[in-house]
């Protein structure tokens, strides 16, 4: 597979205070390629949250244990927990928290997977007042959205997909573009959207929220994310709510 332009891959690097990102390789997902991007953060405590975890090559998960004990694994959509797993096994001790209908998708695909709590719209007592949260719930696309407060970087997962075309395979750039998630204006995926078109007032009320915490930097799970202007690209990308 060509690289996905995010190299080197399987490697931690810092955002901010407390907060990296690690590039990993493809997936495929209705047959396109798709790159991957998992965030860690630690906590107050010293623990570490780890959000979309990647596969674990490059010794990437003994890198990040390298930063402090890994706390909270952290699979926020129903098809973002592949690799979720492979950190159980890695890091037994810590808590694995899911978004509603990951378990049930999981077992869907022949996987069992052990989840401890399920996520909602409330933060755990655990990261209360250090990473706030929201639920967005079509009904069909579940995904939980975060916001560090400390470094002011919101965590989304499938909400907005921002992929470089140079970056990606020839024959998928027609699908991307149609689709709605080529930089410089990714968005939600045309797909997506049409399953929240039932209650565009709850979704257009979780937009509002991630404005209203202000965020200086958006980090994304598929193409380029945002080192700045994070109040500005999120008005841009939801602008049909708004």
């Amino acid at each position: 597979m060509r690289p996905t332009g995010y190299e080197p891959l399987h490697t931690l690097k810092p955002v901010t205070t407390d907060v990296w990102v690690v590039d990993g390789g493809w997936i495929r997902f209705y047959g396109l390629p798709f790159p991957t991007r998992m965030t860690v953060i630690r906590l107050a405590d010293g623990g570490l949250w780890v959000h979309s975890p990647v596969a674990d090559r490059n010794g990437v998960a003994a890198a990040v244990a390298g930063l402090g004990p890994v706390r909270h694994l952290i699979a926020p959509n129903w098809i973002h927990y592949a690799w979720i797993p492979d950190w159980q096994s890695q890091f037994p001790e810590a808590a694995t928290w899911a978004s509603p209908g990951v378990a049930d998708r999981a077992r869907s695909r022949g996987m069992s997977l052990a989840v401890d709590a399920v996520l909602s719209d409330a933060a755990p007592p655990v990261w209360e007042g250090q990473i706030d949260q929201r639920l967005a719930d079509s009904g069909q696309h579940r995904e939980v959205v975060f916001f560090h407060r400390a470094s002011r970087t919101l965590i989304l997962t499938d909400l907005i997909e921002n992929f470089e075309p140079a970056r990606m395979p020839w024959w998928a750039r027609p699908l991307l573009k149609f689709g709605r998630v080529c930089h410089p204006d990714g968005r939600m995926p045309r797909d997506m959207a049409a399953t929240f078109r039932r209650d565009p007032e709850h979704l257009k009320d979780v937009v509002e929220t991630m404005i209203g915490w202000q965020p200086e930097r958006v980090i994304l799970a598929h193409g380029r994310w945002y080192e700045r202007d994070g109040v500005v690209e999120l008005r841009r990308a939801f602008r049909d709510l708004l």
